[in-house]
């Protein structure tokens, strides 16, 4: 488990003295990365809690308290510290270590934000929001498609500390890449927030990628044969999925812009070329959104077009069937009264002939409608 392991087994967190407590029960069990999708053991908002120097991961010694007041002796390296979903008993140990700003801690606890940059004295808060694709065998009108979590990220010059929301983004495999690049970790922790920016904005990608073939897919369906039968249900779930992959998108773009352009303390001028690298991906993935909302556009209208052109099919074969039944009921009708003196009433041929000119006249007007098309 990380060296602030046990947050759930202390209630009261206001202070360094409760660090302390739940450093010392952390001591006594290995260390666990929570944050590994294959290491996730429910019951621990803690996903892990790193110090690295250059780069470079360094062995635990003492706790966190311990961990944080040696970075700032020397100056040098910085901890990282992962959380997923804590309560306010759990942060608010943390949030007075770090000395991280009320409104920052509220939003981090209580999620459901938009994505954004806000700046507390020389600590950065970030909020970015995750996405992930809901794999299905058949794309339906209940179908859930997109699935939205959030990363809070608080960067001071020595430490980072995420909190996770949601039950996939997970930071664990994220985490392993950037210890395989020690130059690039070392360059302190905005390098940590590069990453996490790049990696949720690469997930955008991956996603869209995904809705583009559901995309293709009600495309094929409605330009079938049969296209006017398509469910329009799956073209406005597509719809909804898409208007909630476009809410975790579009706002990142200005926290990105400002990242890149704005010069921050914490973010040197290396890092901020970076940035703007992510940018572009996100500038791609909000393109793609737009024009796959468009696309739907286009579809639906195609297929309420379909259903308006088959429905006048149907009114015609209807009004063509009755107007070749109207000759034999008028012609029945107009017999059918009690008259004595009417044409042909008492002739041998009579009846052979009325239902000669009643299949001639039901012959003429099928042959009309079929060669218009009517039949």
């Amino acid at each position: 488990m990380s060296m602030a392991g046990n947050l759930r087994k202390v209630t009261g967190l206001g202070g360094v003295g409760g660090l302390r407590k739940v450093a010392r029960l952390a001591r006594r069990r290995p260390r666990v990365d929570l944050s590994h999708p294959a290491r996730s053991p429910l019951g621990s908002s803690v996903v892990n809690c790193v110090t690295y120097r250059d780069g470079v991961r360094t062995t635990a010694r003492g706790d966190l308290v311990d961990a944080v007041k040696r970075v700032r002796r020397s100056g040098e390296g910085f901890v990282w510290l992962g959380l997923h979903e804590p309560t306010d008993e759990e942060f608010a140990g943390v949030a007075g270590l770090f000395d991280l700003h009320p409104l920052a801690v509220e939003d981090a606890i209580e999620a459901h934000q938009r994505p954004k940059l806000e700046r507390y004295g020389e600590t950065l808060f970030a909020v970015f929001k995750t996405v992930c694709y809901v794999e299905h065998d058949e794309l339906t009108a209940t179908s859930e498609v997109v699935n939205t979590g959030e990363i809070m990220v608080f960067v001071g010059e020595d430490f980072v500390i995420t909190v996770r929301h949601g039950r996939h983004g997970s930071l664990g495999p994220l985490r392993e890449e950037l210890e395989s690049d020690p130059e690039q970790l070392a360059k302190g922790p905005a390098a940590v927030l590069h990453a996490i920016a790049d990696h949720v904005v690469d997930e955008y990608l991956n996603v869209t990628d995904a809705v583009h073939a559901d995309i293709d897919q009600v495309e094929t369906d409605v330009f079938a044969e049969n296209g006017a039968r398509t469910d329009p249900g799956r073209i406005y779930q597509l719809k909804r999925e898409l208007l909630e992959l476009k809410r975790a998108v579009v706002p990142l773009g200005r926290p990105l812009e400002e990242l890149a352009t704005r010069p921050a303390r914490v973010v040197a001028p290396e890092i901020q070329a970076y940035f703007r690298d992510v940018s572009d991906h996100l500038l791609r993935a909000k393109e793609q959104i737009g024009a796959f909302d468009e696309l739907l556009n286009s579809i639906l209208q195609a297929h309420l077009a379909q259903v308006t052109v088959a429905q006048n099919e149907d009114m015609r074969k209807i009004t063509a069937w009755a107007a070749i039944v109207a000759v034999p009921t008028m012609v029945c009708g107009l017999y059918g009264m009690n008259f004595d003196h009417m044409p042909e009433l008492h002739w041998r041929y009579g009846y052979g002939m009325v239902i000669g000119v009643i299949s001639l006249a039901c012959l003429t007007l099928y042959r009309g409608f079929r060669r218009n098309g009517w039949l």
